[in-house]
C-alpha cells in the first residue's frame, strides 16, 4: 500500500506518516521504484498512533504504546498502567485548567467592560507590588529555569 492509501486508510497526513517514520515509530518498505510500501502491521501501527494522540498519549507514549502492542507477551496489565497513568495526568490538567478558568472570571468580574480605557484586568496582571486580587497559578508551561 503506497502512502496515499495508508494515508486515507488512518486518517493521517502523509506528511505526519513521513514524520512518524523519520521518529522511528514505524518503518516502511522501499519498493524498488523508491515508493514507501505499507504493511497490514504498518496500518495498524499508524491506526494506534492517530487515535492514542486524539485521547491524548504524547509520541513518546506512542512509542510504549506502540512496543507492547508488538510484544506478544505483553501483559495487559501493563496496557491499562499505561492509560491509567494518562487518566491520572488528564485529570491533573484538568484540575489546572479550572483554576485557571476561575482565575480569568474573577479578573473579568472585576473590568466593568465599558468605554473607558480604564482597565481592572490590566491593572491587575501588570501590578507588581505583589498586591493580586486574584489567584497566581503556578506556571506549568514555560520552558525550565522560566525563561520565555
Amino acid at each position: 500500500m503506497k502512502i496515499g492509501d495508508a494515508a486515507r486508510e488512518t486518517g493521517l497526513s502523509a506528511k505526519a506518516i513521513r514524520h512518524y517514520e523519520s521518529l522511528g515509530l514505524l518503518d516502511s518498505r522501499r519498493m524498488d521504484n523508491g515508493y514507501r510500501s505499507y504493511t497490514p502491521t504498518n496500518i495498524a501501527q499508524l491506526t494506534l498512533i492517530a487515535r492514542a494522540r486524539k485521547v491524548g498519549f504524547s509520541l513518546d507514549e506512542c512509542r510504549e504504546l506502540l512496543a507492547l502492542h508488538s510484544n506478544t507477551e505483553r501483559h495487559s496489565a501493563d496496557v491499562k498502567r499505561a492509560v491509567e497513568q494518562k487518566i491520572e495526568q488528564l485529570d491533573e490538567q484538568l484540575s489546572h485548567l479550572h483554576a485557571m478558568r476561575d482565575t480569568l472570571s474573577q479578573l473579568a468580574s472585576r473590568c466593568r467592560g465599558d468605554e473607558a480605557s480604564e482597565c481592572a484586568i490590566l491593572q491587575d496582571l501588570s501590578r507588581s507590588d505583589g498586591r493580586m486580587t486574584f489567584q497566581v497559578l503556578e506556571d506549568s508551561h514555560e520552558p525550565s529555569g522560566g525563561q520565555p
